[in-house]
């Protein structure tokens, strides 16, 4: 096998874990957007990680069922916390979400204290390990995002809060253990900011597309010049977010087949 078959089977797995994880996030993150909690990803996110990094911690392999189970668990476990305080204390929703953030991750550094290789392990949750997916993990991804599609086109408007957040937390637990913490937030909030200001109709389709397009161009960035993956993919969505953004008409109404904005009136 000569080195670009070779550079081709590993990128291929990785593309198919990037175009898993943007079909389910994209909608999730456009809705996150909406919903003025952006930060909800990073703390369930975070959660799942302490799961992970819990499970271990007991001696548990991390591809075993036990540290999936936790990791759901967790999650779930921060989601209804988080349905609870949205209830009760809606106007501060945003700022309970950072101190969960805030305390899932110190709790995981707590965990690693006395692990020697504690430090590589906390980066490969931040960062990811999408070069290193497995077929197994990639069956189970296709699986899973396969009955959100289904559930959030079909039920989303009956779902609820509760049903959101718990939606929501099963698919950021899969995806953290995919791609890592930062990709997910990005692939969740990046692709909504660049396309909230065109026509509704569009955001979703525009939102694939920068995403998509984001894993292609930084997965082949990352080959030709052996930067790590993730955050050239991040880089990358960053860059195509922006484009897409600035080619938003100014008024979304019309983009929307409504009339467009009167005119302020002066005096």
């Amino acid at each position: 096998m000569n080195p670009l078959s070779a550079d081709l089977s590993i990128l291929w797995p990785a593309l198919v874990a990037g175009v898993l994880v943007v079909l389910s996030h994209v909608p999730l993150g456009q809705q996150v957007l909406r919903r003025g909690i952006v930060f909800i990803d990073l703390a369930i996110a975070q959660v799942a990680g302490l799961g992970v990094i819990a499970s271990g911690a007991f001696g548990l392999e991390l591809a075993g069922w036990q540290t999936q189970v936790a990791a759901v668990t967790s999650a779930l476990l921060g989601a209804l916390l988080l349905t609870w305080t949205e209830r009760r204390r809606p106007e501060v929703q945003e700022a309970l979400i950072g101190v969960l953030f805030v305390l899932a991750s110190t709790a995981q550094i707590l965990l690693l204290a006395n692990n020697p290789h504690g430090g590589e392990e906390l980066k490969d949750l931040l960062a990811g390990q999408i070069l290193w997916v497995s077929t197994g993990q990639l069956l189970r991804a296709a699986i899973l995002t396969a009955i959100f599609l289904l559930v959030w086109f079909r039920w989303r408007e009956r779902m609820g809060h509760v049903g959101f957040y718990v939606l929501f937390s099963l698919m950021v637990t899969q995806s953290v253990q995919l791609v890592g913490v930062y990709l997910v937030f990005t692939t969740l909030i990046v692709p909504a900011l660049a396309t909230y200001r065109h026509g509704r109709g569009r955001q979703l389709t525009l939102g694939y597309l920068v995403a998509i397009a984001s894993y292609v161009v930084g997965l082949g960035v990352s080959l030709v010049t052996d930067l790590p993956s993730s955050a050239v993919i991040v880089w990358a969505m960053a860059a195509l977010g922006v484009i897409v953004h600035l080619t938003a008409s100014r008024d979304a109404r019309v983009q929307d087949g409504l009339p467009p904005a009167p005119p302020a009136r002066s005096g």
